[in-house]
């Protein structure tokens, strides 16, 4: 097959989208498939190049100023005056047989669905993100922008959605039923070896640790992903583990946690590391004694699953159905606390702490689980599978 990968996010352009439509771009390359990346223009990031069995290209890109409406992310447009006609011309040029495109509010996204409907070329869509923000005034704008932005333009190629969990599909059949053919349940995939075997002792000294408890909290902070929970949960750590340390690494859009650690008196127990190279993040990983990110009840992320595929015990605030078909059993393969109650998240951290037996136990269930079920290798073939259906119905 020709596989055009189109999405906004791309390397070197960190981000759970951009490395998952990579990975799966490279497995596609990889399985004889010949692929073309579309994507927005990002920091040096040259305009084309070829490498690992893909030709990327591209295309110029503005970026919208950051703001709590764009959820504090650098976000890159290329809509302009003839960016469909260079689109076309790409996609015209290389003839794909299906387009796999990776987020539903890009430009990118909406340009190549319109060339997919005029060509009669197939496309998957997977929806990464739902728009939505904690800020009622906010939340408002981005339901009216689903409503009179995304699920018509959606509506006139009606891709086939991917599912990555069940809160993405309750958001999807609300926000855009009848704008989509189908729904495929295929959970995020990841790499489950590039984290296994950090240093977690250059990062100790690197940060002055010494053997201090260490809470690692991975991904950039913005409002869906506040830490604000985590850091109203420190105190009550704190009272058990009084050297404990929390380490929160990821650029910070959304610095309230900051101020409310200061607040709270526990500011010498936090430290935000910014973003650090993917090379690097297997040390953290291997330095912490647990990892928590995914507090706010929005579901787990990729972060999340590459910190269990590396064995570092998971605190979470998901549904134990997050994902269909695959049961997370707290104290198990997982650890799960309510959403919203720094009491309890506290106690599980301070518990976790306690015990490290338990850590270890749980770490490698969780390793089990992301290698059998969420391994990228099970997750291309599972890409493959639809997309080949997509192309053989079209035919």
């Amino acid at each position: 097959m020709r596989i055009a990968v189109v999405n906004n996010f791309f390397p070197p352009r960190v981000g759970g989208s951009s490395h998952l439509s990579e990975a799966l771009a490279k497995g596609y390359a990889a399985a004889g498939h010949e692929v073309l990346v579309l994507t927005a223009a990002y920091a040096d990031a040259p305009d084309e190049e070829e490498r690992d069995g893909l030709r990327i290209v591209r295309l110029p890109a503005a970026m919208i100023p950051k703001s709590r409406l764009s959820v504090s992310f650098d976000i890159a447009f290329t809509m302009r005056t003839g960016a469909y006609r260079q689109v076309s011309k790409l996609l015209g040029g290389f003839g794909p047989d299906a387009i796999h495109q990776h987020g539903q509010f890009f430009d990118l996204t909406w340009l190549s669905g319109i060339w997919a409907k005029r060509h009669r070329v197939p496309a998957l869509l997977s929806i990464h993100t739902r728009l939505e923000n904690p800020a009622a005034t906010y939340h408002g704008v981005f339901r009216s922008l689903d409503a009179v932005v995304v699920r018509p333009i959606l509506k006139r190629y009606r891709p086939r959605l991917v599912v990555m969990d069940v809160q993405m599909q309750q958001y999807i059949v609300d926000r855009y039923t009848g704008a989509y053919t189908s729904l495929e349940n295929i959970p995020v995939g990841v790499d489950t070896g590039w984290v296994v075997g950090g240093d977690g002792a250059r990062v100790r000294e690197k940060h002055d640790l010494g053997d201090a408890p260490l809470i690692v909290s991975l991904g950039h902070v913005i409002p869906l992903r506040d830490r604000l929970l985590l850091v109203q949960a420190l105190p009550r750590v704190i009272d058990r583990h009084p050297h404990v340390r929390l380490l929160v690494v990821g650029s910070v859009y959304f610095d309230q946690f900051l101020e409310l650690a200061r607040e709270l008196g526990v500011s010498h127990a936090v430290l935000a590391v910014g973003p650090v190279p993917k090379s690097e993040v297997p040390d953290y990983l291997a330095a912490a004694d647990v990892e928590t990110h995914d507090l706010q009840g929005y579901g787990l992320g990729t972060a999340s699953l590459e910190s269990m595929a590396a064995g570092v015990p998971m605190v979470v605030a998901v549904r134990p159905d997050n994902f269909p078909g695959v049961e997370l059993r707290s104290g198990e393969n997982v650890m799960l606390t309510p959403t919203g109650d720094a009491a309890a998240l506290g106690a599980t951290l301070a518990d976790l702490l306690d015990d490290p037996q338990w850590r270890k136990r749980i770490g490698s269930a969780e390793q089990q689980l992301v290698r059998e079920r969420f391994s990228m290798e099970t997750v291309l073939r599972q890409h493959l599978d639809v997309l080949e259906d997509m192309v053989a119905q079209g035919r």
